[in-house]
């Protein structure tokens, strides 16, 4: 089998604080200790399991190494930490590249691509990195920019699983995956609907304009038996077109004053309600606040407090009872740790020097915690995150917003962002989680020949397709188009879905196979692409 249960490593770091990594002695039954601080390695029938624990300083990182790295001529992939930002790609070995979550070593040359992962779920913000002479697993145990206080408590901290295979790296990544999360929760039907975040941006809009949009991707939807959603976005409420937070028990005034009945209204025009929030930030002082931080002129809350995850779940709950059926939540990770994982920014999420209340978790165990109470609380809506961390929210959301925001305004978004998260994280596709690539616009200010491509590409991967369609732009040739690929990906679009070709030697793979045929698919307008900031 390609799959693997890795030895155990054949050295460990150990940090308590920021600094240099200490040399770990090596114990009996796979432990390491150092500064008080100790790991174990112990083989389990997943694979390697990494467990940890401290005295009074604490834990920070722990850093496991095997010799034996990758070939010199080899090229390398990883993940991303949270959404991907146009970054993911194929490279040749760069020893100090932050891999997030696994890592796989395409050799040519051998025809052989290897690899290693940990499990979805970890206890731990886990990363790679991967030279010539070895193997290193970066475990950030900290909680927030702080070392994690456990006292007696055993930290599950990550389950190792490696790959070694002749298969190609697309399938091989796609074997990774799915031995990476053997429980996935998944959509029971192909997810697809409107979205109207990019033409409105949360301006200027109300329920004549949803039920609108709801007519629309019911009438492109074309009486298929399986029914579209029409998600509401940012503008619900007070502060539209900001991220706002909440309180979310009401609608903004004299507009949306009827919750309830604007998901009854979206139900009676043969679509699914869905509706879009961000959990962990109030316009006003609520339960669980984190003193002295701010976020967009609001108070974020602490998730590691349980009063905070009740006044989550009580969201939940309250939207399930309006009725609406899929629930976006968004911006949590920003939210924790203030800021998005761009390329080019620091190794790890959290900067120094601060915690979350709760110190004896780490930060992973306390952002899976979230995402099982939103999950328990939304019963049986569906779920999309964005923004999550989407290694540790796999089985506790349905559908994963895997790409920063394509856009209605530019191209250049669309085609670096959404191809890109595409085509790179296709293989998390129904084996972590439904892949939603981001929504298809159709506004004046986009060229619909591109937009239309990205549509087709979307629609035949079998991914979740939102579209997001301005009345302004609607033409008899747009409609045709958009109908086609709305019942293209209701039906689970093409048979045996898309694979990127050139994926090993660009961001932004231009051909492609789609069941029996090979596509090519131009990304870029006759000037090339666009060199706009992320």
């Amino acid at each position: 089998m390609p799959v693997t249960v890795p030895p155990p490593p054949d050295q460990v770091h150990l940090m308590t604080e920021d600094g240099a990594p200490r040399r770990a002695d090596a114990l009996p039954a796979g432990r390491f200790e150092a500064g008080g601080a100790w790991v174990s390695a112990e083989s389990g029938p997943r694979g390697l399991v990494i467990r940890a624990g401290a005295g009074p300083a604490g834990i920070a990182r722990a850093v496991l190494t095997w010799r034996g790295g990758a070939a010199p001529a080899a090229l390398v992939l990883g993940d991303a930490w949270e959404r991907s930002y146009g970054d993911l790609q194929w490279r040749h070995l760069q020893p100090e590249r932050v891999l997030p979550w696994y890592f796989l070593a395409c050799d040519r040359a051998a025809g052989r691509t290897t690899g290693m992962g940990v499990a979805t779920g970890a206890g731990a913000m886990c990363s790679w990195t991967v030279d010539e002479e070895c193997v290193s697993l970066w475990l950030d145990l900290r909680s927030g920019g702080l070392p994690l206080l456990p006292g007696d408590r055993v930290v599950e901290a990550a389950t190792v699983i490696g790959l070694d295979t002749g298969e190609r790296p697309f399938a091989a990544l796609g074997e990774l995956c799915a031995a990476l999360c053997p429980e996935p929760l998944l959509p029971p039907e192909p997810v697809v609907g409107s979205n109207n975040w990019y033409y409105a941006y949360g301006r200027g809009f109300g329920p004549e304009a949803v039920l609108r949009d709801a007519r629309t991707v019911v009438e492109y939807a074309g009486g298929h038996r399986v029914r579209p959603f029409c998600v509401i976005d940012d503008g619900w409420t007070e502060g539209g077109g900001t991220a706002p937070g909440g309180p979310w028990d009401r609608g903004l005034p004299g507009v949306f004053d009827d919750m309830a009945g604007m998901a009854a209204a979206v139900a009676g025009t043969g679509a699914r309600p869905g509706l879009w929030f961000r959990p962990l930030l109030s316009r006003v002082e609520s339960a669980g606040p984190r003193p002295g931080v701010a976020r967009d002129s609001g108070f974020p809350l602490d998730p590691s407090l349980p009063v905070a995850l009740d006044a989550v779940a009580a969201d939940l709950a309250r939207f399930r009872a309006w009725g609406y059926e899929l629930i976006k939540h968004d911006f949590s990770t920003y939210d924790v740790f203030g800021r998005f994982a761009h390329p080019g920014g620091p190794p790890e999420l959290a900067e120094p020097g601060w915690s979350l209340a709760d110190r004896s978790r780490t930060s992973a165990e306390i952002l899976v915690a979230l995402y099982r109470t939103v999950a328990e609380a939304a019963g049986d809506a569906l779920i999309i995150g964005c923004n999550t961390v989407g290694h540790l929210a796999a089985g506790l959301v349905h559908i994963q917003r895997t790409g920063d925001d394509t856009s209605g305004r530019e191209w250049e978004r669309t085609r670096r962002m959404g191809v890109n998260t595409l085509a790179f994280r296709l293989p998390h596709h129904n084996r972590l989680y439904a892949v939603d690539a981001d929504c298809v616009p159709c506004t004046p200010a986009t060229d619909w020949e591109l937009d239309r491509r990205f549509l087709d590409l979307v629609a035949r991967s079998g991914t979740a397709l939102f579209v997001s369609v301005d009345p302004a732009a609607r033409t008899r040739r747009a409609d045709a188009d958009l109908a086609a690929g709305v019942q293209l990906a209701l039906d689970g679009g093409t048979q045996g879905g898309v694979e990127p070709l050139d994926w090993l030697t660009t961001t932004a793979p231009t051909r492609w196979r789609a069941g029996d045929e090979t596509l090519t698919f131009r990304w870029s307008p006759a000037w090339g692409a666009t060199p706009l900031p992320v």
